[in-house]
């Protein structure tokens, strides 16, 4: 007599939707908490303005002995019409924040393994950022008078900085290197191409590409800035160990700690394989003992000879 048994069913009552919201709530402490201490950590240095157009100075310098094309190039072909470069303001001051929000808020939910690695990785690249920003305060290009640039949001709208850098509480204008805007876009781009299986999934890379057109074409940044939060997002990458995902089915069906080769003997006897045949005439139920076969009798084996089979065959007759 076979006996069957129903698996206990997951708990899905409202300890479990308690514990859910103790997470979230956890997940939004902690990424509202890594985003205050970043906002305060860079208002450290709003007071060093001489050191960071001396910065600014090397800076540009340094683009042009490496012969990096002029940042003015970007903007000149923004100023073709005002739609254009109020379109870019608009990217700078409204995409960066809450594309990367919409980016974890969609990773939290549905791929909980990639979110988790996304907010390290992102952790340890603002990290890094934060203590660039200290050690080398840096003016934008807007600023800097060798780069006759023009300040897009200002003249344009919309934007997100005062005119004069030291009435700005809100926010550090001497914290160009490096862009995080860059770097934020180009780690939601990685992200949703580990993430997904798409194929247009490698679209997303448009993203950091228009944000590094933006970020320099309204001269916020320098092309530089692009470089040096490239390079800290990969060493972020190399850091942070990236999420298993996937798995062969014969290692999912077999027990833990087994190996592949043993996953078929193991499924036979749970019962997962039927190896009965019922000959012909048999009462319904009842097998035939000749046709159960042992461990490994359906394995592929050295044929039998014509000559062999009918002897055997004659001996049966016996």
């Amino acid at each position: 007599m076979t006996t069957e048994t129903t698996p206990a069913e997951p708990p899905t009552g409202p300890p479990g939707r308690g514990r859910e919201r103790r997470r979230l709530l956890r997940e939004l402490l902690l990424v509202a908490g890594l985003f205050t201490v970043y906002k305060a950590g860079r208002m450290l240095s709003t007071g060093r303005t001489d050191e960071a157009f001396r910065n600014a100075a090397r800076i540009w310098d340094a683009e042009r002995a490496l012969h990096l094309p002029g940042e003015g190039a970007v903007q000149r072909l923004l100023l073709h019409g005002d739609t254009l470069i109020r379109s870019a303001n608009t990217y700078y001051a409204g995409v960066h924040f809450p594309a990367t929000a919409l980016f974890l808020i969609w990773l939290y939910v549905r791929r909980p393994g990639h979110y988790l690695w996304t907010r390290r990785v992102l952790a340890v690249l603002t990290g890094a950022a934060l203590a660039l920003h200290l050690a080398f305060p840096l003016a934008p290009p807007r600023m800097l008078r060798a780069a006759g640039l023009m300040d897009t949001a200002q003249v344009y709208g919309p934007t997100v900085y005062r005119a004069a850098p030291a009435t700005d509480t809100l926010a550090n204008q001497f914290a160009a290197m490096p862009s995080l805007h860059f770097g934020w876009a180009l780690m939601l781009a990685l992200g949703m191409i580990a993430a997904t299986r798409s194929r247009w999934r490698y679209l997303w890379l448009l993203h950091p590409l228009v944000t590094l057109l933006v970020v320099v074409g309204t001269a916020n940044h320098y092309w530089l800035d692009a470089v040096v939060a490239a390079v800290l997002l990969g060493a972020a990458l190399l850091f942070v160990p990236r999420p298993v995902t996937g798995g062969s089915r014969i290692a999912a069906a077999s027990p833990a700690g087994a190996s592949p080769g043993t996953a078929l003997p193991e499924a036979v006897s749970r019962g997962a394989v039927s190896c009965e045949a019922v000959s012909p005439g048999a009462a319904p139920g009842a097998a035939s003992p000749a046709a159960v076969p042992s461990v490994g009798a359906g394995l592929p084996g050295p044929r039998r000879g014509r000559a062999e089979s009918v002897v055997a065959g004659a001996g049966s007759l016996r």
